[in-house]
């Protein structure tokens, strides 16, 4: 079958060729129980992530470009798929989170239907998504866990494969973000929308206005801040990225936070910047 899962549509056949994401079948690099998502999201015992190989928007800096570029991993089918999902569940795991999943589709929705997690199911998503795509997903979507990466479209264009990310991520995330919020009372994350957003360097002014388009999203939705920008990837072309964000890049961005009012939001300590965020490969 012709692969049109994300944007890029670039009909592959992807049983038998690698598609614009650089991958054929299901390729994983690691699942394990993941204590570093958000609070609601890891919560107490780990997130059960799953990081997909490969990927179409192929962002320069990316902090998984191993994975992204399909340096490494392990080839599966959808019923091995479906057997991970049965083991993280098995683990205690709080949620089957997705990671990286947008050219997975398919194949995520064949593993379902052979096992359907007893937990909530976390897409852990770039944002570069098709609304006809997220519609499928939202079948068995339970939390939407989106990266809002540029609205600039230079940013795009200068960073990344695709210079029209937002023009498909803004109505993506709009999408996503009419998902009802359902919290337990200690906490967890049931069902809900979060977006994130990663401050890059020289880049504060589009930060600014991604907090602005967040705000004006329905209040049930959880903005996440990220400071952890460390330098990776394939950047040797640009100068700007071979630095952490400043102190004062931080603060405009967390000021915009604050004239706004959030009150659904997670913020990241300005001297979170680590490789520490970044697991070890197993495959």
């Amino acid at each position: 079958m012709n692969c049109n899962q994300c944007p890029v549509s670039c009909g592959a056949d992807r049983e038998k060729s690698n598609g614009a994401c650089g991958v054929k079948g299901i390729k994983i690099a690691k699942y394990y129980l993941h204590p570093f998502e958000e609070p609601p999201i890891s919560f107490n015992k780990g997130s059960g992530c799953i990081f997909f190989c490969g990927c179409s928007l192929k962002c320069a800096f990316c902090q998984n470009y191993d994975l992204s570029r399909n340096l490494r991993g392990k080839e599966i089918t959808e019923r091995e798929l479906a057997g991970v999902f049965k083991e993280l569940e098995d683990m205690g795991a709080e949620n089957i989170n997705l990671v990286n999943p947008t050219h997975y589709l398919r194949h995520i929705r064949g593993a379902i239907e052979i096992y359907r997690p007893k937990i909530p199911i976390v897409y852990n998503t770039h944002g570069y998504e098709t609304e006809e795509a997220l519609r499928l997903a939202d079948e068995f979507v339970d939390v939407w866990l989106t990266d809002l990466k540029f609205i600039d479209n230079a940013l795009s264009k200068r960073y990344t494969a695709r210079a029209d990310y937002a023009d498909y991520a803004l109505p993506a995330v709009k999408f996503m973000a009419q998902k009802p919020l359902k919290m337990r009372e200690d906490g967890k994350m049931l069902s809900g929308c979060i977006v994130r957003h990663l401050i890059l360097p020289l880049a504060a002014y589009d930060s600014v206005n991604i907090v602005k388009f967040v705000a004006s999203l329905p209040k049930t939705v959880y903005f996440s801040l990220m400071s952890q920008y460390t330098p990776f990837g394939d950047i040797s072309g640009f100068k700007e990225l071979n630095r952490r964000i400043t102190k004062r890049e931080y603060e405009k961005v967390l000021a915009a936070v604050e004239e706004y009012g959030f009150k659904n939001v997670f913020l990241q300590d300005f001297e979170s910047a680590s490789q520490d965020y970044i697991p070890n490969w197993d495959f």
